[in-house]
């Protein structure tokens, strides 16, 4: 075995006896700890601060892009949000014990499906900093154990937040090595991580194709995953373009590194002389590249020529393809042959033709009338979010407390046996 290997592996079965603890601590006791991981990021504010200003320089230096940079930078207001979204999970309803359903069989043996935690949750992360709060705020309050990996451009902040969160862990009697940060981002720890069954119970990637790819091609555990975020609005012919319009500005352009932010703008044929020349105009104002198709492009003045390849790739920044589509049909059928199955919008003010785009856009999340990047944990209610799942299986969309839980069945006899 490797040291490498050796240390992950050694690392990550003290985190799994320490997640015993989570799964049987009462709610009062994690959501006590989860107050006082809240309390302990605003008291270490300087100190997180202070890791972040080394990590955006090395960021700096490394010449890494102002998209990049953005998802890496903390600020005060950023870690209070950080804060708050421990706080609300705290709020949060536990799913720990819930009954999800309960019958008796005719023979009388009672059957109760309740949910528990799944265990052990590898997570794999890139950039954001505020993911190894968020997930280790998740898995708290799931009663999961957790080791997180970050990337190597956010490892001081990274340290310096999971300090700050074995604080709270601590002040409330629990152990704080459930919840742990590899404090190295050696890439042979991406396969080791995956290469523990028996221990990790499931890994969660979050982070560019490359890292997913590597984590699915490596791992021997279960994985959920989301493969790109490359989203769509189509604005059909009933549309309000003034409320189209303000969708496509803030699905664009208010966060254009997310994986929920928009990449394709489809508009309808009947609606694109008028729409277009208005939509260019406001793109141009928020600094942004346009890429469109041949029918488009003359209507949006600076526009470049959109290649096939561009309508397939996640830009994650401040580019938008445009495509004009004869009508519902077509925006259907492109959104399911370019789209990855994440967050996809019509706007309209026809009711069945967004039922229509409801019920045949085969996504995770699919919106009528709103800008995609609500498909977030937070925004959801969830408090915030694991990751995004574009899976099929288990979980889908936003994953919150409740898609960090499975079941077990209780069955209750008088003695039944089998005949």
């Amino acid at each position: 075995m490797s040291d490498l290997l050796q240390r992950v592996t050694e690392t990550a079965r003290t985190a799994k006896k320490a997640s015993r603890a989570l799964a049987l601590a009462p709610t009062a006791v994690r959501d006590a700890a989860l107050r006082a991981a809240a309390q302990a990021l605003r008291a270490d504010e300087a100190v997180i601060l202070e890791a972040n200003v080394k990590d955006l320089a090395a960021a700096k230096a490394k010449g890494l892009t102002d998209a990049m940079t953005d998802r890496l930078r903390l600020d005060h207001a950023r870690l209070e949000d950080i804060a708050v979204a421990c706080e609300a999970v705290a709020k949060l309803p536990d799913p720990v014990g819930e009954v999800t359903e309960d019958w008796t069989r005719p023979n009388g043996l009672r059957i109760i499906r309740r949910r528990v935690p799944i265990g052990l949750v590898a997570i794999i992360f890139e950039s954001r900093p505020n993911v190894t709060v968020d997930a280790a705020a998740l898995c708290l309050k799931s009663g999961n154990g957790c080791v997180l990996r970050g990337g190597s451009e956010a490892i001081h902040t990274n340290i310096a937040l999971s300090k700050s969160f074995a604080t709270g862990l601590r002040a409330a009697g629990l152990p704080a090595e459930a919840v742990t940060l590899l404090p190295f981002t050696d890439r042979e720890a991406v396969p080791a991580l995956g290469s523990l069954r028996g221990i990790v119970d499931i890994i969660v990637p979050r982070g560019g194709p490359g890292l997913i790819e590597a984590v699915v091609n490596s791992a021997k555990v279960p994985v959920i995953k989301h493969d790109a975020g490359i989203c769509h609005v189509y604005v059909h012919a009933q549309a309000d373009l003034a409320m189209a319009e303000q969708i496509v500005l803030n699905a664009k352009c208010q966060r254009p590194s997310a994986c929920n932010a928009l990449e394709t703008l489809l508009v309808d044929a009947a609606v694109a002389q008028k729409f277009l020349p208005k939509m260019a105009a406001a793109l141009s104002a928020k600094q942004t590249e346009v890429r469109a198709c041949a029918q488009s492009r003359p209507l949006m003045p600076g526009a470049q020529a959109a290649t096939e390849q561009d309508f397939r790739t996640e830009h994650l920044g401040l580019i938008l393809n445009v495509k004009i589509v004869a009508g519902l049909a077509e925006a259907v059928a492109h959104v399911e042959d370019y789209g990855s199955h994440h967050s996809d919008a019509i706007i309209t003010a026809d009711e069945s033709a967004a039922r229509a785009f409801l019920a045949q856009i085969d996504s995770a999340c699919v919106y009528w009338n709103a800008s995609t990047r609500f498909t977030d944990g937070g925004e959801f209610g969830f408090g915030a979010e694991v990751g995004i799942s574009t899976d099929r299986l288990h979980a889908r969309g936003p994953m919150g407390i409740r898609e960090l839980t499975t079941w077990k069945f209780e069955i209750v006899g008088q003695g039944q046996v089998r005949g």
